[in-house]
């Protein structure tokens, strides 16, 4: 067998194959389907550490299938002419949506209590403000981030961000400097991010996305201890609005749920690799529990200022919140 490792911010995850082209290859590239779109770091480390979780996978004619046995996964199937035949590769065993990316995700809130919040962040270090973005995909994080570095603030995360609940102490962890941006936002409303070289004359605009890399715009600091103040906002973008519609969001129990339906999407839901073979989520019932315990101090945290729901157009989404 061949084998590799990697550790995702805590999470150590052994990987090992009887073919070698199917391990992960590293280093990741900036590409659609780069685990770089989800976390800031992949790093290989020695297979011979103990790990988190394992995975084996045994590339081999017949139905795909896996099965599992606490924190190890071994899987079987034609995986080789899968990953040829596949019509979306981040739904793939090592993609950004695929069972990698996930059993990070569990394995960060198992055995660390990390959780993990599809958003993206934004940080103010004058002011040591840090600013969350949180949706699902079209909701409208791309534009806040792009808009919020223009305007001067630096990236914290692009897509995932981290955090955990140290006794009453909320600590933040840098999480992704990679975006998956639609070329019709670039082209329409950022065209200062657009890279070099890359072809604008396409009649599919809306439909195409591009990794781009703003590492450049990163944060100093790739963790945050209870910054001293702290902004949630759940957007909705909408071209025909003229002027940002904020909605307070005063109940704890509505923004906690928010949040915790948020966290557990992605871990939670089952998903379709390679166009063919299911894999059930990794929830827990026990992992829930601790997840709505971690989300209700996070929302009880005196730095929390203030957590709003935005309809706005793209260009006037910060409202006066950055003044």
């Amino acid at each position: 067998m061949f084998q590799t490792a990697v550790k995702i911010l805590k999470a150590t995850i052994g990987i090992q194959s009887n073919t070698k082209r199917m391990l992960p290859s590293m280093p990741l590239g900036v590409k659609l389907e780069s685990l770089l779109t989800d976390f800031h770091r992949v790093e290989r480390i020695s297979p011979h550490e103990r790990m988190d979780g394992t995975i084996s996978v045994v590339d081999e004619q017949g139905h795909p299938a896996y099965e599992r046995k606490g924190d190890k996964f071994i899987f079987r199937g034609p995986f080789s002419r899968l990953q040829k035949e596949a019509s979306d590769l981040r739904f793939s065993l090592w993609g950004n949506q695929g069972f990698l990316y996930r059993f990070v995700l569990y394995l960060l809130e198992k055995k660390h209590k990390i959780y993990n919040l599809h958003a993206c962040a934004l940080y103010r270090e004058e002011k040591d403000a840090l600013y969350l973005v949180i949706g699902g995909a079209g909701s409208g994080k791309t534009v806040y981030l792009l808009s919020g570095l223009e305007k001067g603030l630096t990236l914290f995360a692009t897509e995932t961000v981290h955090f955990q609940m140290v006794h009453n102490d909320m600590i933040w962890h840098m999480g992704s400097v990679v975006d998956n941006v639609r070329y019709g936002t670039l082209m329409q409303d950022f065209p200062r991010f657009l890279p070099e070289r890359i072809s604008t004359d396409s009649g599919s605009r809306w439909q195409k996305k591009i990794a781009i890399d703003l590492s450049a715009f990163c944060a100093k600091k790739k963790s945050l201890k209870n910054p001293r103040h702290m902004h949630i906002l759940f957007p909705r973008i909408e071209s025909g609005f003229e002027k940002p519609v904020w909605t307070p969001v005063k109940e704890h129990r509505k923004a906690e749920k928010l949040i915790f339906d948020n966290i557990t999407q992605k871990m939670a839901e089952t998903t379709l690799l390679y166009d063919k073979m299911a894999v059930l989520g990794l929830d827990r019932k026990d992992l829930a529990e601790l997840r709505l315990q971690a989300v209700k101090k996070l929302i009880g945290h005196p730095n929390i200022l203030e957590i709003d729901t935005v309809i706005t157009n793209p260009r006037d989404c910060w409202g006066k919140l950055l003044e």
